[in-house]
């Protein structure tokens, strides 16, 4: 059974207040990008902010991660809940001229992450402010989400069992949704990201004399053709599956008479279901070095697992859409979503505990601004509502017995 959603006051107006603040933090934060493991600076940021606000901070976990912890006006529930904003950003060169554009050529904050830890110390300065609900609530800001798996790094460093919760949400920003609407749904919302190498060897030669060789061009030409056939014709039709050769380099580049001796591929495979990803790996290996000896090569195929699945839990999610009802209205909450191709490393965070992860509307898309674009950029005006979500969520699930204060 889904937990009942009681009445609160928004946090939202409460937190526009200081959303000139949060902007320039946000802003802070994307003038000095810092890459997986290496976010020290936003983690002094972080850290320093949480301080200021007189807000007990834990540092080490998962290297650069923070830990916040806000008690709540009573603890007696014994309940707990986490909050999670990731701190990352990409490997990209930034392109245009706004004013907090990064100072670090080859750093660039292109999916959001200033945005998330901005949203979630909006949200931890109004629960502390106004301790507005019965428990524990932990600010969980996590390094590493891009390639890193700093999620699975800290719980690998005892990030439960120091700081034990019940449930555990993250925010997204989503660009394809409009500010003001929010979107999730049980089950899968972001894909397992695995990845592949392959290297097929033959036996180099004069390209005026193919019979003589045996080109590997040609037998990686039928494997990439071939490995389509596993969403086409070994996944069920209403399963989700996505192989894609990203990359090719054959062992000789420039002479246009070689035929090259191996040729060198890489990809990725993205799933939602355990046993699809299972199908998807087995499938890989057997085709690619089953056609490379039809064609008398040979094939090293080399699987390397990433993240799982981010697998929403059907409670929380419907807790989390409720919420969102409350925040910005029913008719601005989309609970048919379809989830997406892209990964996320809160999907080991929902390994362990019960939780939901939200995308959060802040427009852009049409202009251009889409995730992993060098002229993305946040969008300042939705912090106030993705920090009120957050808070919204921690004084929901963790309600106070009405008092003549709270009226």
């Amino acid at each position: 059974m889904t937990k009942p959603v009681e009445h609160f006051p928004t946090p939202v107006d409460h937190i526009r207040r200081f959303h000139d603040e949060l902007t320039a933090i946000r802003r802070d934060i994307h003038r000095h990008p810092e890459l997986a493991f290496q976010e020290q600076r936003t983690s002094d940021l972080v850290a320093a902010t949480l301080q200021r606000f007189g807000i007990e901070v834990h540092r080490g976990l998962g290297g650069t991660g923070v830990v916040g912890t806000i008690p709540g006006r009573s603890r007696d529930s014994g309940r707990a809940v986490g909050l999670r904003a990731d701190m990352d950003c990409l490997p990209m060169h930034e392109a245009g001229d706004k004013p907090h554009r990064s100072v670090h050529e080859g750093r660039m904050h292109a999916c959001g992450h200033d945005g998330h830890t901005t949203m979630l110390l909006g949200a931890a300065r109004y629960l502390n402010e106004t301790r507005r609900f019965d428990g524990t609530v932990y600010l969980i800001f996590q390094p590493a989400e891009e390639h890193g798996a700093g999620g699975e790094r800290m719980l690998r460093d005892g990030l439960f069992e120091r700081f034990p919760v019940d449930e555990v949400y993250a925010l997204h920003n989503w660009p394809e949704l409009p500010p003001g609407q929010i979107a999730v749904r049980p089950g899968p919302m972001m894909a397992a990201t695995d990845e592949i190498d392959i290297v097929v060897r033959g036996k180099g030669g004069h390209a005026a004399m193919p019979h003589l060789a045996v080109d590997p061009v040609v037998v990686t030409a039928h494997i990439i053709t071939a490995l389509q056939t596993i969403a086409s014709r070994t996944i069920a039709p209403v399963d989700a599956v996505v192989v894609t050769i990203a990359s090719m380099q054959t062992s000789q580049v420039g002479p246009h008479n070689v035929i090259p001796d191996a040729v060198s591929l890489r990809g990725t495979v993205r799933t939602f279901r355990p046993g699809t990803r299972d199908l998807a790996e087995r499938r890989v290996s057997e085709i690619a070095e089953g056609l490379a000896a039809a064609f008398g090569a040979t094939a090293e195929v080399k699987y390397h697992r990433g993240y799982p699945a981010t697998i929403n839990s059907v409670a929380e999610a419907e807790f989390a859409a409720q919420v969102g009802e409350y925040v910005f209205g029913p008719g601005n909450v989309m609970r048919d979503v379809d989830p997406t191709m892209g990964g996320e490393d809160f999907a080991y965070l929902l390994q362990e505990k019960p939780g939901a992860y939200v995308f959060l509307g802040q427009g852009g898309a049409p202009g251009g601004c889409l995730l992993h674009n060098p002229r993305y950029d946040f969008n300042d005006d939705v912090i106030p509502l993705g920090a009120g979500y957050l808070a919204a969520l921690a004084e929901a699930a963790l309600p106070l017995e009405s008092t003549a204060e709270d009226d």
